[in-house]
């Protein structure tokens, strides 16, 4: 299977626009669809990367997309459902159609983002969903297309939506009500999370395959908030609450116009987003460990390894 074009939808996003640029690197041609191009206009200092306006959910609209595409990866996911039925039209309807789109196509490789704790019998819907979209998908493999997954644990880097809101809640909150203090992460650094979709790419080994994806070691979400204080200089006081205040809160707060945080995380907090087994080796990779990285973002200094992504996107 020779793999020459590629179509990454969610390319403008934050995994999306690292793992854009590494293609880059690669020599690959790559489009990748848009609905707003405020998003997306990052990518065009990058020569052989075309943005495409396109509504994703329309089939017809992901058959033009596809034709003539070597390999097809959907990166796309939502944390909050904002109306009842996004869940099922981003991790199930959306993954159902990018199928059926590479079969009519003749696409012939799928690389596909699943999550860690996705179950179809999870506690949350999010949880659900994305278990059903990475069934159906795995399901999908076979002569026709080769399939690979991944279930990456948090994803950390200088533009995530984790640590950097946290890092801006504690500016504000001098003691800092927190709840499920105890759930675990493993986090994974997104520049390891873009690498293995690029080495899955083109190998025969990983067709089929299901991967999870972690960093190095393990944290409960109070130790991830202490070390944001701490690297940003903030004396803060960090309150753990009860499980029961904890469902509480997350219950308020998903009543407010910007989500930061709905009962449905509260309930997929309930489920440790760790790895059963080290980083896959069919990568190549060593992941990167969060205190070698976050503190440079987060204190506002370019890492070694996102200077060269900068660098790259500008040549």
């Amino acid at each position: 299977m020779k793999i020459n074009k590629v179509c990454v939808l969610g390319g403008s996003g934050f995994v999306g626009s690292h793992l854009v640029s590494k293609l880059y690197e690669r020599g690959y041609s790559v489009s990748v669809p848009y609905r707003n191009i405020n998003r997306a206009k990052h990518l065009t200092v990058l020569p052989t990367v075309s943005l495409v306006e396109a509504d994703i959910h329309d089939p017809d609209a992901l058959k033009k997309l596809f034709r003539g595409v070597d390999a097809v990866i959907n990166l796309v996911g939502i944390l909050h459902e904002g109306k009842r039925g996004a869940f099922q039209r981003a991790h199930v309807e959306l993954p159902r159609k990018v199928v059926e789109a590479c079969r009519a196509t003749g696409v012939k490789r799928l690389l596909h983002m699943s999550a860690l704790g996705g179950d179809p019998d999870g506690l949350s819907r999010y949880q659900r969903s994305k278990g059903e979209g990475e069934a159906l998908v795995r399901a999908a493999h076979g002569e026709d297309l080769a399939v690979t997954v991944f279930r990456p644990s948090v994803i950390f880097g200088p533009e995530d939506r984790f640590l950097n809101l946290f890092a801006r809640l504690l500016f504000w909150m001098p003691i800092f009500p927190l709840g499920s203090p105890n759930a675990k992460f493993q986090p994974v650094y997104v520049g390891d999370v873009a690498q293995a979709y690029v080495a899955s790419l083109n190998n025969p080994a990983t067709f089929g395959q299901r991967y999870e994806l972690c960093g190095p070691t393990v944290y409960t979400l109070q130790e991830l908030v202490e070390f944001v204080a701490r690297v940003k200089g903030l004396k803060r006081t960090v309150m753990p609450l009860s499980d029961e205040m904890s469902s509480l809160q997350a219950m308020v707060l998903g009543l407010m116009p910007v989500k930061m945080l709905t009962h449905d995380n509260y309930l997929t907090l309930k489920t440790d987003a760790v790895c059963g087994c080290p980083f896959p080796e069919v990568f190549g990779i060593r992941p990167a460990a969060l205190e070698a990285e976050a503190p440079l973002y987060l204190a506002g200094i370019q890492s070694p390894r996102f200077k060269e992504f900068i660098d790259e996107a500008k040549r």
